[in-house]
């Protein structure tokens, strides 16, 4: 009871107290009625506290008659309780008055948290909506610029800080040409596309590349990742009107009697398009070159942040770059345009057929110009060894006497009805990853190690502007001969006849030492470094020169450090370049090509084992079209064949050093002649601040 007592006085106790609050706060919140509530409150309180008192009244009673009977009953031996003390006192509600309150406040806003959340919300909104446009209007060639700018901005703030013989951050000069060969790379193959193209082009020139980026840019030859089907099958339809596959090819993916087939994985797949195999009705094997439907967004975007990226360094770096761009540029858009591309390839056709010493042993693939757009290339399919299968090239041939290559002189393939059932069978059980071309590799023996038989393949000395072992395959003639096979040609440079005869008569001039006349030309060209260009046309040591550029260098380089030798011969080469390109407007743009194509075909021969003397083919060609020429005088060309003869026995002793190097090889001394010449341009770069590669296809 007494518990239950107490509980009451501490609940009246406690509505007393909640009842202050809450009349304080209506009063606060409602002043105009704080009179009529505050009556009405007080009331209330008042009964409650009356009928609290009357409560106690009664206990206090109680209590009292109990504490008699307690002190009675002292003396016996009773449990003695504890009484419990309340308090009786009682203060009546009185809520405060207006005056006691203060001057009320005005509510906090956070006008500047609102003013930049607003614009928060603002910037993320207009930043989603750019990016969406970007990634569907332009394939996220606004994304791809500005991560070229980033990245190359921080390179060239890089090199601007730390290119110095004791770089003042991030270690050695090594240091730095790794971290930024990293962060080109990275970026080359995270863009992909043209970067791609632009990443094999520095890949190809690596060679005058420190060793940092020689090692990174050698993988720029992978394959690119293949685009899905449902993305390249819209650019046939786009370019055909709206067609299907199916409708265009006349093609069927459930094998149906009388159709085609097609196969929708791509058989390879490059930074601008992919290619997939395919069976016409009528018989022909054919191959599909899809271009990427995201490159004809991205190409403005990509050239455009190329040239500003070259505008920059030019400016920062005082390298006159910036003339060679529109050139470049121009070059890699005729690379997406694949009309161009089939009649490059029907004009080099022509060419190789109507030269004798090459007709037979070189074959260009047909193009079919009716399935041909500027993104869609249909040609000849080709069953061929890829030029860097070496083993495939020179094993043993297991494929009979008296039989070549699949498909040589015009053969049709075969897809006999083993074939159709195994075709069928694939579009059920591997849609969309289905291989339906049969592998037609019986001339490799049971154990799949034969080959074609063949040793020597470059005795033709044929020039191709990109022609490096995947763009290559080699075929098996009936008579045991190779065929060459060249595909992919996107990327072709026609010289004027001017400077296709200048350029005859300066490669005669550097093997037979006209120094006055390599001078002459160099100067024309507006070269002021001629024994140096030399050298880097040969791709080997130019030693007829007066070696002065080499001796200026030397000169300056001696008595100084390890450090101080690699940096300022590394800015030597810079300097060098500025002699090569010093006079813009009479540098021939033709020779970026030209020089990366020597730079292929000096890969390919050295990659293969030096079979052929390089030098003497080219210096061979150089002097034969001196009077071929048919733009020349007759006088002229008479005189010239005259003089061609005279050339022979100069090429002579090159063969005499050619064939001694082939005897070290295969008495095993050493290497080939390309290996010999690959060692002492090595030893000659160096005193340029040049590490050279060993091999352009390493990798």
């Amino acid at each position: 009871m007494r518990f239950i007592n107490t509980l009451r006085t501490g609940h009246a106790l406690w509505l007393e107290r909640a009842g202050r609050k809450l009349v304080f706060r209506l009063y606060t919140l409602l002043p105009e009625g704080a009179n009529m509530f505050r009556n009405g409150v007080a009331k209330i309180c008042s009964s409650q506290a009356a009928s609290l008192r009357r409560h106690e009244a009664r206990h206090a009673a109680r209590t009292f008659v109990r504490r008699n009977i307690s002190s009675r009953a002292r003396h016996l031996p009773l449990r003695q309780t504890r009484s419990i003390q309340t308090h009786t006192s009682f203060e009546p509600l009185r809520p405060p008055s207006p005056s006691s309150l203060g001057k009320p406040k005005v509510a906090r806003e956070f006008k500047r948290s609102r003013k930049w959340g607003r614009r928060l919300l603002i910037f993320s909104v207009v930043a989603g909506a750019l990016y969406e446009i970007d990634k569907y209007a332009f394939a996220q060639g606004i994304g791809r610029s500005l991560h070229t700018f980033g990245t190359g901005l921080f390179v060239a703030l890089d090199y601007k800080v730390n290119f110095r013989a004791e770089p003042i951050i991030g270690g050695s000069i090594e240091d730095l040409h790794r971290r930024s060969a990293e962060r080109l790379f990275e970026l080359l193959r995270a863009n992909g596309g043209l970067y791609l193209k632009i990443g094999q082009a520095i890949a190809m020139q690596s060679a005058v590349l420190p060793p940092e980026f020689q090692k990174m840019f050698a993988r720029m030859f992978d394959d690119a990742p293949q685009d899905e089907w449902k993305d390249v099958e819209k650019v046939i339809r786009a370019d055909f009107g709206g067609k299907s596959v199916e409708e265009v090819f006349g093609v069927s993916f459930t094998g149906e009697e009388g159709k085609g087939l097609m196969e929708r994985r791509a058989r390879a797949s490059a930074s601008v398009a992919q290619v997939h195999w395919a069976r016409l009705p009528d018989g022909r094997e054919v191959a599909i070159k899809l271009q990427k439907p995201e490159i004809a967004k991205q190409v403005g975007w990509d050239l455009w942040a190329f040239k500003v990226v070259m505008r920059i360094y030019t400016w920062w770096f005082d390298l006159p770059l910036y003339s060679l761009v529109p050139f470049i540029t121009e070059r890699l858009m005729l690379e997406t345009d694949f009309e161009s591309e089939a009649r490059n390839s029907e004009t080099m056709r022509q060419l190789v057929n109507s030269e004798p010493s090459l007709k037979g042993r070189v074959y260009i693939p047909k193009v079919y110009p009716e399935f041909t757009t500027r993104r869609v290339l249909v040609t000849e399919w080709i069953e061929g060894v890829r030029l860097w299968d070496k083993a495939a090239t020179g094993g043993r041939w297991l494929g009979g006497s008296g039989v070549g290559s699949p498909g040589v002189h015009g053969a049709q393939l075969q897809f006999n009805e083993a074939d159709w059932e195994a075709a069928r069978r694939e579009l059920r059980v591997n849609p969309y990853k289905e291989k339906l071309k049969p592998d037609r590799e019986t001339w490799k023996g049971r154990n799949g190690k034969g080959g074609l038989g063949l040793s020597k393949i470059f005795k033709w000395g044929v020039v191709h502007c990109d022609p490096h072992p995947g763009n290559i395959f080699i075929r098996r003639l009936p008579s045991g001969k190779a065929e060459l096979v060249l595909i992919d040609h996107g990327l072709y440079v026609y010289m004027s006849p001017k400077f296709k005869h200048q350029y005859a008569l300066f490669w005669k001039s550097l093997l037979t030492f006209d120094n006055k006349m390599i001078a002459d030309i160099t100067a024309e060209w507006g070269i002021k470094a001629p024994d140096l260009f030399a050298s880097a046309t040969l791709l080997r040591p130019y030693e007829g020169g007066d070696g002065s550029t080499k001796g200026h260098i030397m000169k300056e380089l001696k008595g100084k450090t390890p450090a101080e030798r690699h940096f300022e011969a590394q800015q030597r080469m810079k300097q060098g370049i500025r002699e090569i390109l010093s006079d813009e407007e009479k540098w021939p743009q033709e020779l970026i090509f030209i020089g990366r194509n020597m730079r292929i075909v000096q890969g390919n021969n050295q990659f293969m084992g030096s079979p052929v003397n390089r030098i003497k083919i080219m210096g061979n060609w150089a002097s034969r079209s001196l009077f071929q020429d048919p733009n020349l005088p007759w006088g002229e060309r008479m005189v010239n064949a005259w003089r061609h003869l005279l050339f022979k026995t100069v090429l002579f002793a090159t063969d005499v050093a050619f064939y001694t190097f082939k005897l070290r090889q295969w008495l095993g001394w050493g290497g080939g002649m390309e290996d010999e010449v690959e060692a002492r341009m090595k030893t000659m770069a160096k005193d340029f601040g040049v590490e050279l590669q060993h091999e352009v296809f390493e990798g």
